[in-house]
């Protein structure tokens, strides 16, 4: 696990060295139907034509104490308010047909009380500003799912369908983990149908419940494989998986990413790629795109949202606040059954500021009147040289705004 800061005092924030570590989801409700499967699973095919779609993915939301404390105070002592501190990265998620987040923490009863590292029980209220910066789906696999057990996962996705968010990768009922989260990539009948896969590596050692083993996705190939297939059945076009995998503070993709992710993306079914995209979370520092068996894979995002962060040497370190957003561009198969394939490629860097409170995107900060910082421009450049560190440039990742 990650140690972090935990600033008690917003003025304070980068000279506190209180630690706090983290690390970080499956979603109710039936696919969105629009004919029958067989019809919904062949390209997406509809009376108006497949369309293209852009998917956003973004890394951890890990509200530390010291992000809660933010949320309090952006909402001026009524509860809290999340959306303020997502405000400057809202533009870019918004702006995507479909927008995946990372939703590592369970939260807590309404009115608390709520807490940070080491066992994250976050206020509710985040969910309605996931919904209001755009999010459509947030993976719920993670390390912390079971830290508050079951009941924590109960009040995370009865807040994220209370406002509208789906949901991957923890799971209420059998019922519910067993049915694949499908999300239209738009309105109308040439819309996709984009199934979001979740699972995590471990749960810190806490124990599935005996009777509830279902709770939360760890992740096992062969189910991933099988999940993936079952979502072709139900009419996905498209298959997404949020890996939380890894090893923390590591910029380079470990073996076993680099393993599963090879494994993975080279399993076929009748000649069409079970997995069209891995988006990885977990590692809390950014790390590399690249384009392994013709498919995109994100091994890591880092954090989005997190608190001042200690790493593994007792230093702060400011790498648990950097991110990139990654923008998937998907185009319709020429011939029904074939594979939509992703015809632009993107990140977008982002700095979470722990002064402020806000996420950064970095390049729209650095264009504007007020930006230019040279921090700023350094963080950035940082960013893109891990992103790009596996070759993703020669396979035509960008970096966008």
């Amino acid at each position: 696990m990650t140690q972090r800061i935990r600033p008690g005092a917003v003025a304070a924030l980068a000279l506190l060295l209180a630690t706090a570590t983290g690390c970080t989801g499956q979603q109710p409700g039936p696919p969105e139907p629009s004919g029958p499967p067989a019809a919904r699973g062949a390209g997406g095919q509809g009376a108006d034509g497949p369309r293209p779609f852009t998917l956003l993915a973004a890394g951890d939301v890990l509200p530390h104490s010291s992000v809660i404390d933010q949320a309090a105070v952006d909402a001026g002592g009524a509860g809290h308010d999340f959306a303020p501190m997502l405000a400057g990265v809202a533009p870019v998620v918004s702006g995507a047909d479909l927008a995946f987040c990372h939703m590592e923490t369970v939260y807590g009863k309404e009115g608390g009380p709520y807490t940070g590292y080491p066992n994250f029980k976050s206020p509710p209220e985040i969910a309605t500003a996931l919904r209001t910066t755009g999010f459509d789906s947030c993976s719920t696999a993670s390390n912390h799912t079971l830290d508050d057990g079951a009941e924590g996962v109960r009040r995370t996705l009865d807040a994220l369908d209370g406002a509208g968010v789906r949901h991957a990768g923890s799971a209420r009922t059998a019922a519910e983990a067993a049915r694949p989260t499908i999300l239209s990539a738009g309105p109308g009948k040439g819309a996709a149908k984009v199934a979001h896969l979740a699972y995590t590596y471990g749960t810190n050692d806490i124990p599935l419940p005996a009777d509830r083993p279902w709770t939360v996705n760890v992740t096992d190939e062969r189910k991933i494989i099988e999940e993936a297939r079952a979502a072709r059945r139900a009419g996905a076009d498209v298959v997404v998986l949020s890996a939380h995998w890894g090893t923390e503070w590591q910029d380079e993709p470990d073996a076993g990413q680099l393993d599963l992710a090879e494994r993975l993306t080279a399993s076929t079914d009748r000649g069409r790629p079970d997995i069209d995209l891995i988006i990885g979370t977990h590692a809390h520092v950014p790390q590399a795109y690249e384009k392994v068996n013709g498919t995109w894979v994100v091994y890591g995002m880092g954090d989005q949202i997190a608190g001042d962060m200690i790493n593994y040497e007792g230093a702060q370190d400011p790498r648990g606040n950097q991110s990139s957003m990654g923008r998937f561009t998907f185009a319709p198969p020429v011939k029904p059954g074939e594979r939509w394939k992703v015809k632009k490629a993107e990140f977008v860097p982002q700095w979470y500021d722990t002064v402020t409170g806000r996420a950064v995107n970095l390049n729209a900060s650095l264009d504007s009147p007020e930006g230019g910082a040279e921090h700023l421009r350094e963080v950035r450049d940082r960013i893109r040289t891990v992103v790009l560190g596996r070759g993703a440039d020669r396979d035509g990742l960008l970096m966008g705004e």
